[in-house]
């Protein structure tokens, strides 16, 4: 396994906590705890010595410690109090990639040569964060960054080669997968030692890509390398603002734009970034620069909401004790987006992959519906039905999505009848069938009919379904296309004849040629068919009596068509 690139990873310890004290004014030596869903997020020392622990519920923690005081996460509030932190950091160490708020990670060579050795670089960071910010930090070193974050739990330095053998005890929990670890836990696996000794290629069959990545970190590597690769010149976007931007909400708006045309811009190459670059430069030349580092591929939402925290706590400035705010307002932003990577298949589908992009697009449809009313946004119902046309149904978004007629599930044009197609004798590949029942197959005008029997039950008698079938149901796969409107077609024999059905359900001849709505012909190689319907009789107005054809054409294409009153339509295209 490659080995990562040295990193020193700076944390800072329950800094949700820490950044509550600094913006909130709440006092960390006594008993606090942030909640996020309910749950506890971080909590301070006094706290967990009360008993509170990360992941219990809040009545749970405020039974064990009844003086405990509850805070509300804001993600903003410790991006923009970790300002002051990373700041500190890029005094002693160039090139600082923020992983999250209270987590920041650089390359220690350069340090380690300037300092004399990566012990001496790690309590020069240390010091600098204590006397500028006030607070408390442990530095970690490895080989990549994953290491690197666990030996900062305990203020280590590993060696160069021996991250393997140092996370090799470490429980299977730090790779932070619930639904992974806890199956690894149920197989035995339960340190990362365990889970790196199993092959690569057994982990990525078994527990897929997520599963691969975790083996690798497991394994002493990285997911990726700390320093990335510069992206091209031209996918920065950036912008010049004639007044001053002196204002959080301001600013905040402007970023918001240049996120999007920044998104947009990768989006036409086909790329996404991992790390976000922000820049800026003041109305009296100062210049300011951070680098945000993200897990996934970084969004057009994500792009946004970063470069409000960074502009936030660049123009706040908030930090224990004193203001660091900019000397004037910005003129100009600049958006650099890192670590470029070929986006191709990373696009999330259109709910997200949380319950927040849920919820985003359920406002934003309803919103749709406010402006243009109920019916301008419509979902698909599929219910029961003998034809694709008949089994979906449109209804507005929001409402109950209970089918009009529902069916049970059927593979079978018969309920309980195996259908055996047998091929005719009459062209090469021709298969057809009818829904009859008969002692073997016979043939009668170049129309081969079907042997069916009935399926034999084994053991007890299986209960009655609840919902009852639809018989007639053409057979799987389903039509990938419906047509709203039916194409007239033509069907016609060798003889250049037309195909009709006789009322005892039998072919004038076999199918040899297609005409698609007074196209050129297209020659037949399969087909499969009648499935005959006769729909609705007793109301001689809603009356319908048709037969049903698959036919697979010389060009590639599989159609449904359907032959009613001596007129063949094409009803739908299979993929």
């Amino acid at each position: 396994m490659e080995a990562g690139v040295r990193t020193l990873l700076v944390w800072c310890p329950d800094w949700p906590v820490v950044a509550a004290e600094v913006v909130s004014g709440v006092v960390a030596s006594e008993p606090v705890a942030v909640f996020a869903g309910n749950r506890v997020l971080a909590c301070s020392e006094a706290a967990r010595r009360e008993g509170v622990r990360r992941g219990i519920r809040r009545r749970e923690a405020q039974g064990r410690c009844p003086q405990l005081v509850v805070v509300e996460h804001d993600p903003g509030r410790d991006a923009r109090a970790f300002e002051p932190v990373v700041a500190a950091v890029e005094e002693v160490v160039a090139g600082v990639e923020v992983l999250r708020p209270g987590v920041c990670a650089a390359a220690v060579r350069g340090p380690a040569r300037y300092f004399g050795g990566e012990e001496a670089a790690a309590e020069r960071v240390v010091e600098q964060v204590a006397l500028a910010c006030a607070v408390e930090s442990q530095i970690g070193i490895a080989d990549g960054v994953f290491a690197a974050g666990i030996a900062a739990r305990t203020g280590r330095v590993v060696e160069a080669g021996a991250s393997r053998a140092f996370l090799s005890p470490v429980p299977i929990d730090a790779v932070e997968e619930p639904e992974l670890t806890d199956l690894l836990k149920r197989l035995g696996v339960v340190t990362l030692g365990d889970f790196a000794a199993l092959p690569p290629g057994d982990v990525l069959t078994r527990f897929g890509f997520e599963g691969a990545l975790a083996h690798r970190l497991a394994s002493g590597g990285d997911v990726r390398p700390l320093a990335v690769r510069q992206p091209p010149p031209d996918l920065a976007v950036e912008e010049t603002y004639d007044e001053t931007l002196d204002r959080v909400d301001v600013a905040a708006f402007a970023g918001r734009v240049l996120a999007e045309r920044l998104h947009e811009r990768l989006a036409a190459h086909g790329l996404a970034c991992t790390r976000l670059g922000i820049e800026a430069v003041t109305a009296d030349g100062q210049e300011l620069a951070r680098v945000w580092r993200h897990d996934g591929m970084l969004t057009s939402a994500a792009i946004a909401e970063r470069v409000r925290w960074q502009l936030d706590g660049w123009l706040t400035g908030a930090r224990r004790g004193r203001q660091t705010a900019p000397t004037s307002g910005l003129v100009r932003l600049r958006l650099v987006p890192d670590g470029v990577l070929a986006h191709v298949g990373l696009q999330p589908g259109l709910w997200g992959e949380t319950g927040e992009g849920r919820d985003r697009a359920h406002r934003a449809f309803s919103r749709v519906q406010g402006l243009l009313g109920p019916g301008s946004v419509l979902t698909a119902v599929l219910g029961g039905g003998r034809s694709p046309d008949d089994q979906v149904r449109l209804v507005p978004w929001g409402d109950e999505r209970e089918p009009e007629r529902p069916a049970a599930e059927q593979t079978e044009p018969i309920p309980g009848v195996d259908t055996v197609p047998l091929l005719g004798q009459g062209a090469v590949g021709e298969v057809s069938e009818k829904l009859a029942v008969s002692e073997g197959p016979r043939e009668r005008s170049g129309f081969t009919m079907i042997e069916v029997g009935r399926k034999k039950r084994r053991g007890r008698a299986a209960r009655p379904t609840p919902l009852p079938p639809w018989p007639g149901r053409l057979p799987r796969p389903a039509p990938a296309v419906v047509l709203a409107h039916p194409l007239p077609a033509a069907v016609y024999d060798e003889a250049g004849d037309p195909v009709g059905v006789s009322a005892r359900l039998e072919l004038t001849g076999a199918p040899a040629t297609l005409r698609i709505d007074r196209r050129q012909p297209v020659a037949i190689t399969g087909w499969a068919g009648p499935w005959p319907v006769d729909e609705r009789w007793w109301a001689a107005a809603e009356a319908r009596r048709r037969a049903r054809f698959q036919m697979l054409l010389e060009d590639g294409r599989a159609l449904l068509l359907s032959l009613a009153g001596g007129h063949w339509l094409v009803e739908a295209i299979y993929d």
